[in-house]
């Protein structure tokens, strides 16, 4: 009998989507005649033994915890090759057809007009020439560059910010400055109390989850979902983390609006908070312990400073005069008064950690500084980094290059392929616009914020004014996108339809794989390869199991005439040279002269792993494996240093202690009342009326939380047929259309006539979104959740829009944070819900119903492309 041959070769590749240089979900990709077949987990020991990488395990009881000794992929991950083929690809250049540079723009017509292919010569001459006609009508600050976001993990063909490194050489443009999306209440409240640059999160996680194992009782999964978040960017090792926990006996309390996959699996007890009210939670939990004795007073006089403030607003003796009791949180958050006692009194005689995936929604909505801010208090008041009580994270392990920040097991070495890595690197430059802020700089410029709203910058950046256009320079005139899902992602989406329908933007360029979201928008379309096409050095230092660098080979042919992002880049670099003057010798100079071999080879040299391993070796191995630092087992847990000594180790604050009252915050903003110098409730500002007991309330009665998605990372992977099947990821409708669900308690939805998998929409003074309606006691009464990130499909674009794909981004507040913190709000605003007649919805639009579609991966080019195309 023949031998079976599965396939021709095999290339290990990162399937993760973090996007800024950083690689995850290392997979290795078996190919047979030109096509993939099957991806699959990255076995260690292909190359290793268990001692020779020190592999890492923990005991309790009898009990052992082995990490595994395989990539632990997830779903989206092994489902990837669908996205690779997907209908959905750009199959080459593309122009609008009313987009004429030489006479009428026509920018109205964004998003409603057609498209027609171009050739790769003609486009890039097309951006070419309006990047001189910009630079020399307006300058190079009205060239606004989008390169930033989570996309795939590629290095050298560089996945997001291409461009601004060019652009750089010719003078600049305008950034985008990427908000701290992930982080936002952590790093504009949760650094006023603790420090912990850069993202306001605990940075001190070394040994905590053995420190849990072996001392804990609990852990509070405050709106965490472990078994969902991580898949981008890491795999399943939290996943195993959470069973452990059950296995050992460890209480996994879960407060969040709804049963989330992990708390459907792991929950000892489930307290169903209202979105965006756990402050009024956390301040009578303080209050129990405030009025019961039940905190630590000898840890706070030495380790805390200002705590006098907190405790005199708790007990309503300060501004309001209202004790934050029990039953005065229950009207706020809805959780009942005796849950509340018994939380805080079971916390307060128990070793309690928090752990997080960032935070979701308990920090992305309005005044989310002050859940993150109240979170380090109550810590600090039961005695912060005792054994067995810390914060930790079940994600992103040693981001922004700190090992510390990982609960885990560290590795000997954790490899860097910056230096091969072409794209968005941080600095703003001198013009950047807070991304939050930019439907506002387009239409009503001048702007101003505070900070550079980037990830990574100091608390202290917080304190400088920052203003677009700057002095002497004109607004944005030009767009360059890599980066094409900001109104399914951030804040007031529909405003930012409007926004890019502006005559004050005269040309915008997207380029990216898929034609899906803002690429609608564009004058100009360039198709980008995905990472299967591309060769590429990466690494995985996320998995929790062992640091890796892998060179990852070319998988398959492009498709169509897909280009990667760099190559892109260079293209457009060649055609300005024509130019002469500034563009002269440009491409020589973006690339530094190296090809791609070349540029791979000095990012091996340059990874730290070079005098480990040689670059050929590695090519034949394809990867390579940390070993685990020796000694782990002894290294100090947590924050236990600052806890045994606060003034050998202190934070990283003014007083080098908890700072319960910021007297940076009073200095700098006096009449800032609601990120005030010490923790607060908000009930509402003339700029955010979200909550139940507003007026906006009665009308719009249902606060919409919008987590991570379950079956997508934010934008990506929305056309994947695999998961479009699962019942949680879409819902067919009576009009074949997969909607994106929306989960509603059978109480609501029996009240509204609204029954299961019925087409309904969302909808606010803002506009509409559609979904069909998943009825489930998963998600509490007076709540609904759909997932954010859906993609677009506008029956009608702009300011009070109609869209059918479900995208309630475009429904959100275009308000920030708060009136001095620049962060997003896209979770835990006010929405009504009504069972919609969507086969007469298609008879009044029917050219928008009728697109071209595909069930099994959604909209397709050919919806937007004129007739024989």
């Amino acid at each position: 009998m023949a031998k079976i041959t599965i396939a021709d070769r095999t290339t290990t590749k990162s399937l993760g989507f973090c996007g800024f240089g950083l690689s995850s979900n290392a997979a290795d990709v078996d190919v047979k005649d030109g096509k993939i077949v099957r991806i699959r987990p990255v076995h260690f020991d292909e190359h290793y033994t268990r001692d020779e990488l020190r592999m890492w395990s923990l005991e309790k009881d009898g009990h052992v915890f082995d990490p595994g000794f395989k990539t632990l992929l997830p779903p989206i991950s092994l489902a990837y090759k669908t996205r690779t083929y997907s209908p959905n690809r750009i199959p080459y250049p593309m122009k609008r057809v009313d987009w004429d540079p030489n006479g009428e723009r026509n920018p109205q017509n964004r998003g409603i007009s057609k498209y027609e292919r171009i050739s790769w010569d003609e486009a890039t001459s097309l951006v070419a020439a309006e990047l001189q006609r910009i630079h020399e009508t307006y300058g190079p600050y009205s060239v606004y560059c989008q390169g930033e976001g989570h996309g795939e993990a590629k290095n050298y063909g560089g996945s997001h910010g291409c461009q601004i490194a060019l652009l750089n050489l010719v003078g600049g443009c305008t950034i985008q400055a990427r908000n701290a999306d992930s982080w936002e209440g952590w790093y504009w409240g949760a650094k006023w109390i603790w420090g912990m640059d850069p993202v306001g999160q605990n940075v001190y996680q070394s040994g905590v989850f053995q420190d849990i194992t072996k001392h804990g009782d609990a852990v509070l999964f405050w709106g965490a979902d472990p078994e969902t978040t991580p898949w981008g960017w890491g795999g399943q090792l939290p996943s195993r983390m959470c069973y452990w926990f059950n296995e050992i006996g460890v209480k996994s309390i879960f407060i969040c609006p709804d049963v989330n996959y992990t708390n459907a699996v792991h929950a000892d007890k489930w307290i169903p908070v209202i979105p965006n009210t756990d402050a009024a939670l956390q301040l009578a939990i303080a209050y129990v312990w405030l009025t019961e004795d039940l905190y630590d007073k000898e840890y706070l006089s030495t380790h805390a400073d200002g705590f006098d403030w907190f405790e005199q607003y708790v007990l309503g003796n300060l501004e309001d005069g209202t004790p934050k009791t029990p039953k005065w949180a229950e009207a706020k958050c809805g959780v009942k008064a005796y849950t509340i006692k018994a939380l805080a009194r079971y916390w307060a005689k128990s070793n309690v950690s928090i752990g997080h995936c960032n935070g979701g929604g308990y920090i992305r909505s309005c005044f989310s500084h002050e859940p993150a801010r109240l979170e380090v208090a109550l810590l600090g008041m039961q005695a912060l980094g005792k054994p067995g009580a810390n914060q930790f994270q079940f994600i992103e392990w040693t981001l922004f290059n700190l090992p510390s920040k990982s609960p885990v097991p560290r590795s000997e070495v954790y490899p860097t392929t910056e230096s091969v890595y072409h794209g968005f690197d941080m600095d703003m430059g001198e013009s950047f616009i807070a991304k939050t802020k930019l439907p506002q700089a387009i239409l009503n410029p001048t702007v101003e914020w505070y900070g550079h709203t980037a990830a990574g910058y100091s608390k202290e950046d917080q304190l400088q004014k920052f203003q677009f256009p700057l002095p002497g320079h004109e607004g944005v005139k030009m767009i360059w996108s890599d980066a094409p899902c900001w109104s399914t992602c951030w804040n007031g989406g529909f405003e930012f339809e409007e926004a890019l329908r502006s005559p004050n933007v005269e040309c915008i360029v997207m380029q990216h794989p898929w034609m899906e979201n803002d690429t609608l928008f564009a004058d100009i379309i360039l198709p980008t390869a995905t990472m299967m096409e591309c060769p590429d050095l990466s690494g995985d230092n996320y998995n929790g199991q062992t640091a890796m660098i892998y060179l990852e080979e070319q998988a398959v042919d492009r498709v169509g005439e897909a280009k990667s992002e760099y190559e892109t880049v260079c293209e457009v670099a060649r055609k300005l040279e024509q130019y002469g003057g500034v563009y002269e010798g440009l491409l020589e100079r973006y690339t530094d002269g190296l090809d791609c071999e070349a540029c791979l080879r000095k990012g091996f040299e340059e990874s730290g792993v070079a005098d480990r391993i040689t670059y050929d070796e590695l090519k034949e191995q394809r990867f390579w494996c940390s070993p685990v630092v020796e000694g782990w087992e002894d290294e100090p847990a947590g924050l236990i240093a600052f806890h045994d000594d606060p003034v050998g180790n202190p934070l990283d604050t003014p007083t080098g202690k908890l700072e319960y009252y910021s007297t940076v915050l009073a200095s700098y903003f006096p009449d800032d009342k609601v990120r005030a110098p010490y923790p607060q409730w908000i009930e509402e500002t003339d700029r955010h009326h979200e909550r139940i007991t507003s007026d906006r309330a009665k009308m719009y009665p249902f606060p919409l939380m919008s987590n991570h998605p379950r079956w997508r990372v934010h934008a990506n992977l929305d056309d994947v047929p695999w998961l479009r099947e699962i019942d949680t990821c879409k819902i067919t409708g009576p009009d074949g259309y997969k909607y994106e669900p929306v989960w509603i308690n059978p109480v609501d939805a029996e009240r509204l006539g609204i029954k299961h998998h019925d087409v309904v929409k969302l909808f606010n003074e803002r506009g509409e979104v559609l979904g069909a309606a998943h009825v489930t006691e998963r998600i509490r009464p007076g709540v609904l959740y759909q997932d954010h990130g859906s993609r677009i499909d506008a029956i009608v674009g702009g300011r009070k829009g109609l869209d059918r794909g479900g995208a309630n981004n475009l429904i959100c507040t275009p308000e920030t944070t708060s009136e001095n913190c620049a962060g997003e709000v896209t979770n835990s605003f006010l929405v009504g819900i009504e069972k919609v007649d969507v086969l007469e919805l298609a008879r009044r639009y029917p050219e928008e119903f009728a697109r071209d579609y595909d069930p099994a991966t959604g909209l397709i080019p050919e919806a937007y492309l004129v007739k024989g195309e």
